[in-house]
């Protein structure tokens, strides 16, 4: 995974960003290479701030924070009940760690042409992908219209040290 975390800490230490977007601790739907992005992002968002950390991939560079995609309880009821008719879960976190919310309703049709575009996904009846495709226009801007996210925050906001005790 060192070579992964890497090239992406190269990555944000050439583009210097001040957010990055990845998944929550879940994946954002439980799978697996959802998780592990979300791992190796993490990583490399923090690892990139270090100056000692991968010094052959540049200067060093701290974004702001990384946003995790999440799916808050008492927006999910429309994507759960998709979902659960063909055996799945959706992965929720409680509202109260929502701290951001995007309507992106407005690039709909782009979102929707990027998920389309996920052609192995799409040919999986049981994907989301697919379930989306069976759902009207209406119903997807619903499911689709609105982004969460929680703020990890990447540094401590206490600026002196302080000492622990067994």
């Amino acid at each position: 995974m060192d070579g992964t975390v890497e090239r992406l800490v190269a990555h944000v230490r050439e583009c210097r960003p001040d957010l990055i977007v990845t998944h929550d601790a879940h994946g954002s739907s439980g799978r697996p290479d959802h998780i592990h992005t979300h791992r190796v992002t993490l990583l490399a968002a923090h690892a990139a701030g270090v100056p000692g950390a991968f010094p052959e991939a540049g200067p060093s560079w701290q974004p702001t924070a990384p946003y995790l995609s999440a799916h808050p309880e008492s927006a999910g009821s429309g994507l759960a009940s998709l979902v659960s008719g063909v055996g799945k879960r959706l992965h929720t976190v409680p509202d109260e760690m929502v701290t951001a919310a995007v309507d992106v309703r407005p690039r709909l049709d782009l979102k929707w042409a990027a998920i389309r575009a996920h052609r192995s996904e799409t040919a999986r009846a049981r994907s989301l992908p697919a379930l989306l495709s069976g759902l009207s226009a209406q119903d997807r801007e619903e499911i689709l219209g609105t982004e969460y996210f929680i703020r990890h925050d990447l540094a401590s906001t206490h600026p002196s040290v302080r000492e622990l005790s067994a």
